[in-house]
């Protein structure tokens, strides 16, 4: 693999995107550091150190690379994109013009990007405003006691500068991945979000060794490595395991030629809705507390005390609501993105079968039929990938950013996983070798 690494900077071209890329994630690293006017620094330093934050503010957090509790002009990072994406994804479902759109090839894809970035500003918009609230406020920092000095002035023009800087950030991110898909090596958001998430990791592993108690914190160290490296073997198996549907196409005579005839298969990922449900699942788990936080009085009340109580991290209650929430989300993304109906179709269309079963509807139950079984061991695969930083709570006594959690892992393993694939079909193009032997 070092061999491959050094013939991929060897070859000029490729060398170029490799440095470009480096240079674009340089760039995003340093924006995640630049606080945003009218922030007092010294006071959010101050509760970044004593204030632990999670649920949805967390997760936010995590994928800004830490940007979000410093207030920095990339605080939203890439999720604004991330939520505008999944909301075109589940619009195309349900509205017909852009599900024509998305059938009408290049120049329908280039249409619903549009209409994606021009959602992700809207979305970013919002949740700037919805930040700079929370900071003025103080709630994004429970238990500081400068959090209310966050933003010393509360001026509607401070508020209305925040929230622009914070929104131009965004776009700026989605304009940075945009270049690294165009001129780099391409999933330039991907990228970003990979780069977002293991920032963290090398601070969290050291707080974990600071906090332990045996041997200095080295075994405590030294075991969550060894968890780490299960963690991702488990999930690159999975991530690669694939149903493979055969399909045989049958020949045809057109004039004195002949055309199919061929064999091909449909694969059918284990996991297929990726890391989605996971999203879906957390963001919904903080609906609850987060009506209790901007309620008022209804912290006190007897449904306040009964959610602060047990809509948290460890609570059995909160344990298996998140495990069958992300369970039913498993199903319901697969089932609003892959469609057995319109595959069966296109096959029928072009004289494809399954062998020993008939096309058209018997294919199409066929295959809704294997993407419920393969479907339910993913789902819960997702599950208890997810519940490895509750756990970690519980045996290590680590912070909410546990470094091998649920979602940051699968989206490294993941991102690594594409990336390393697009470099090595680069070298293949040139040399026909690639990372692999």
């Amino acid at each position: 693999m070092l061999t491959a690494f050094a013939r991929a900077f060897k070859t000029p071209d490729l060398r170029k995107k490799l440095l470009f890329t480096l240079g674009i994630i340089v760039l995003y690293r340093l924006g995640a550091h630049v606080p945003v006017p009218g922030v007092n620094y010294k006071n959010v330093q101050i509760c970044v150190d004593q204030a632990q934050t999670g649920g949805l503010f967390g997760l936010v957090n995590l994928f800004s690379g830490g940007a979000l509790l410093q207030i920095t002009i990339f605080a939203l990072g890439i999720m604004p994109y991330i939520t505008a994406s999944i909301i075109l994804q589940l619009l195309t479902v349900v509205i017909p013009r852009l599900e024509a759109l998305k059938k009408e090839g290049q120049s329908g894809t280039a249409k619903i990007t549009q209409y994606t970035r021009y959602l992700t500003v809207a979305l970013a918009v919002l949740q700037g405003t919805g930040l700079v609230a929370t900071a003025r406020n103080g709630a994004i920092f429970q238990g500081c006691p400068v959090a209310s000095q966050i933003v010393p002035d509360k001026s509607i023009f401070v508020t209305i500068t925040m929230v622009i800087t914070m929104t131009a950030g965004t776009a700026a991110v989605m304009w940075l991945g945009e270049l690294v898909t165009d001129r780099g090596i391409g999933n330039g958001m991907s990228i970003l979000m990979f780069i977002s998430i293991a920032a963290g990791f090398p601070g969290a592993l050291w707080a974990i060794k600071k906090s332990g108690e045996l041997a200095n914190g080295w075994i405590e160290f030294g075991i969550v490595i060894l968890v780490g490296f299960a963690m991702v073997g488990l999930v690159v198996f999975v991530e690669q395991a694939q149903r493979r549907i055969p399909v045989q196409y049958a020949k045809r005579m057109i004039g004195r030629k002949s055309y199919g005839g061929t064999s091909t298969y449909i694969p059918l990922k284990v996991n297929q809705a990726g890391v989605i449900p996971v999203i879906f699942a957390s963001s919904l788990l903080y609906i609850p507390m987060l009506i209790v936080q901007f309620s008022g009085g209804g912290a006190n009340s007897s449904w306040g005390t009964w959610i602060q109580a047990n809509f948290v991290d460890g609570k059995p209650i909160y344990i298996a609501t998140y495990f069958l929430l992300i369970v039913f989300f498993a199903f319901f993304y697969v089932a609003i993105s892959f469609n057995p109906e319109e595959v069966a179709d296109n096959m029928k269309k072009y004289g494809g079968f399954i062998p020993g079963i008939r096309a058209g509807r018997p294919t199409a139950e066929y295959l809704s039929y294997v993407l419920n079984r393969i479907t339910w061991p993913g789902s819960l695969y997702l599950g208890l990938i997810a519940l490895v930083p509750t756990m970690a709570l519980a045996g290590f006594g680590a912070n909410q950013d546990f470094p091998f959690g649920g979602t940051s892992i699968l989206i490294i393993v993941g991102v690594g996983l594409e990336t390393v694939k697009q470099i090595e079909s680069q070298l293949q193009q040139r040399n026909y070798e690639g990372f692999l032997r």
